[in-house]
């Protein structure tokens, strides 16, 4: 039997929702999302590791700070001193902030980034790691917690073709953004020449260079230029350099994941110098 005209079922859409109701559920949905979003000139940091160290840097400028029941109580277990106070949430509620497969530990923070110093700030000993268009962000992350393992005075990057130092880079380097000092700047070939101006002796690692890097006479300030995978160093970026290294392998497989590399050569850099040091 017909429904009368009044009663006839709406048609609709999922779960018999109408179209009405499906257009609001999808705005209120994106509204939710674009609310939970944190401000583009924010840091967004995440996990334990990187967000305590960033808590525990004086120079860190906070702004929110999320953390579950059990982080917080570990938190104040490890007297981690918390500026702002957290927001006790439910893990989903830090979820629903970062990408799916983010593992956050139960810790989200919205910070200023660090300041960017200038090349000419940089003093003129130690080692200073450059990285010419390395796009994943996770690379770089490791880098990271390279440099800040062998006590790298500072890594170079360009403000284009390279991830901010936020998010996965910060996951990935694991507190060490909070160590080692990123100086951004617009032309990497300016960049190395006025190190090069300053007295360090720029050295570019690629599997095609011509010297082996275990062979050169390291000295400080020392400049380790390191390439995009697959790509490796740019043209310009070769020609810049005083040598351009490859690091010769006693294995089957000549040539290593950038992070790798960047590893390898800062211990052959912090050997060398240990040993003349003694």
């Amino acid at each position: 039997m017909p429904y009368p005209p009044k009663e006839r079922p709406r048609q609709g859409g999922k779960h018999g929702a109408t179209h009405e109701q499906v257009e609001r559920r999808t705005r209120f949905e994106r509204a939710r999302r674009e609310s939970l979003q944190a401000p583009d000139d924010a840091a967004v940091l995440y996990g334990w590791h990187t967000v305590t160290a960033a808590l525990q840097n004086p120079a860190r400028r906070m702004r929110k700070l999320l953390a579950t029941e059990n982080a917080a109580r570990r938190l104040a277990e490890e007297k981690v001193t918390t500026r702002p106070p957290p927001e006790i949430v439910r893990p989903d509620a830090i979820a629903a902030r970062l990408p799916p497969d983010a593992v956050h530990q139960g810790v989200y923070l919205e910070a200023d980034p660090l300041l960017s110093p200038a090349i000419e700030e940089l003093a003129t000993d130690g080692v200073v790691l450059v990285l010419d268009q390395i796009t994943d962000p996770h690379n770089v992350g490791a880098i990271f917690r390279s440099a800040a393992a062998f006590s790298a005075t500072a890594i170079v990057t360009t403000a284009r073709h390279s991830p901010e130092a936020t998010g996965v880079v910060a996951k990935s380097a694991s507190g060490a953004l909070e160590y080692v000092p990123l100086v951004t700047v617009q032309n990497l070939a300016r960049a190395l020449a006025a190190l090069k101006e300053r007295g360090f002796l720029v050295i570019g690692l690629d599997s095609s260079g011509e010297d082996d890097f275990d062979r050169i006479g390291l000295r400080q300030p020392l400049a380790l230029v390191l390439g995009a995978e697959g790509k490796g160093l740019r043209q310009l970026t070769k020609a810049t350099c005083d040598h351009v290294a490859r690091l010769d392998l006693p294995g089957a497989i000549q040539s290593l994941n950038v992070s790798n590399a960047a590893a390898v050569a800062l211990h052959v850099a912090h050997s060398r110098f240990k040993t003349r040091s003694v």
